[in-house]
């Protein structure tokens, strides 16, 4: 409702304010384009401002927001970004400020594109599609190299010429597909598929120049990226020049910044291999010349001793060491041995003198018993009792009288 006013009765400037405020608190939140000309995010800070400009009309706006709202756009959001936000105005009356609280931020064009794309490889991120441990290794000379890429088109020169530059004996199988277009991404899926399905293809390399975002969406499809990362074989990323980073790039194998750079990476160079068998050669070959010549010296020093230089001088030194060892175990064996006889003769002579057999043969004879035992006193016998007489020369039968 207008305010009836007049020169007498003329309304406070702060009056004025509150009005203008309830007026714009009445409006609701509204959807706002314009360009970021300022952004501000203080670390630790939950809020964000930033500043909103109409090129149009030399017009500018601030714009405040909780920190999550803008970092839902973030990666994709800056200074210079064209945008749609949706915001309810507010009115700072102690300074007559307007300012818009942002709920929502949206980039516009191109920027809405990339904010799709981040969101997509966010995606494929957490179900695990770009982890390095995924990453198969290259051969290190591929048998066949298999090339998507477009038909006649800077790329594929870029890289025939330049693998052929660097090893001339590598094959390719070449697969032209559009690289744009609506029929960019079933003919680049079909012909990934193809190479996949060949034994001989040891590497396929996805090649193509550079171009705008809008240029290089068909290799930041779902569908291309779900192929790659299917694929048993090797994948090599080219496409566009450094700074283009299309999906793909992540879940190749390998990314190569240019089509050029990809023919570096899949083949190696016939000189520097060449240099590099030569240094292998002269290195393997001094190692053995080294190896020779300190084996000769080792050689030489034990050649040098004096068992090697005369072997027969240990012989002839333990020839006589051997002699006088043998004189000596003889002249002891005869020692041992002549007065082992001399104890034997002394025992037999001991012998014989103590043998009853020779006081036998002195006239003495001895009495046994019918069991055996010997009489040595005259009570052990009694009269009629038969003995046996032993003398030396024999023995006979006795008869006890009395």
């Amino acid at each position: 409702m207008a305010v009836n006013t007049s020169p007498e009765a003329a309304l406070p400037v702060g009056e004025v304010s509150r009005l203008i405020g309830g007026w714009i608190d009445r409006l609701g939140a509204v959807w706002v384009e314009g360009q970021i000309t300022q952004l501000s995010r203080r670390p630790g800070a939950g809020v964000v401002f930033l500043t909103l400009r109409d090129p149009s009309y030399d017009i500018s706006v601030s714009v405040t927001c909780y920190r999550q709202v803008f970092d839902a756009v973030a990666d994709v959001v800056g200074e210079g970004a064209r945008v749609v936000v949706h915001a309810k105005p507010e009115w700072y009356a102690p300074r007559g400020q307007l300012s818009l609280r942002a709920a929502e931020i949206r980039p516009v064009g191109v920027g809405e594109l990339l904010a799709r794309l981040e969101q997509l490889k966010k995606a494929l991120a957490r179900e695990g599609l770009f982890a390095p441990e995924r990453k198969k290794p290259l051969p290190f000379l591929p048998r066949l190299v298999g090339l998507v890429c477009g038909r006649a088109s800077a790329a594929e020169r870029d890289v025939l010429e330049n693998a052929r530059h660097r090893w001339p004996a590598v094959r390719f199988e070449v697969r032209n597909v559009a690289v744009q277009g609506v029929h960019a991404v079933p003919q680049v899926v079909q012909a990934v598929k193809e190479l996949d399905a060949m034994d001989e293809v040891d590497v396929i390399v996805v090649a193509r120049g550079g171009g705008s975002v809008e240029d290089l969406l068909p290799f930041s499809d779902e569908q291309v990226v779900r192929t790659v990362a299917e694929c048993r074989t090797p994948v090599v990323s080219a496409i566009g020049h450094e700074p283009d980073n299309p999906l793909l790039d992540h879940v190749a194998d390998l990314r190569a910044s240019t089509p050029t750079d990809a023919a570096k990476k899949v083949v190696p160079d016939v000189g520097e291999e060449y240099e590099r068998v030569r240094l292998l050669r002269d290195r393997a070959r001094r190692c053995v010349a080294a190896f020779v010549e300190r084996e000769e010296r080792g050689l030489a020093h034990a050649l040098a001793r004096p068992s090697m230089e005369d072997p027969h001088r240990m012989i002839e030194e333990r020839a006589g060491q051997v002699t006088a060892l043998l004189d000596r175990s003889r002249r002891t064996l005869r020692h041992h041995l002549d007065r082992a006889d001399s104890e034997l003769t002394h025992t037999h002579a001991r012998v014989v003198a103590l043998s009853p057999a020779a006081t036998l043969k002195r006239g003495y004879a001895v009495l046994q018993r019918a069991d055996g035992h010997a009489v040595r006193d005259p009570a052990e016998v009694a009269p009629g009792e038969s003995l046996r007489a032993r003398v030396a020369e024999g023995d006979f039968s006795v008869s006890v009288d009395a």
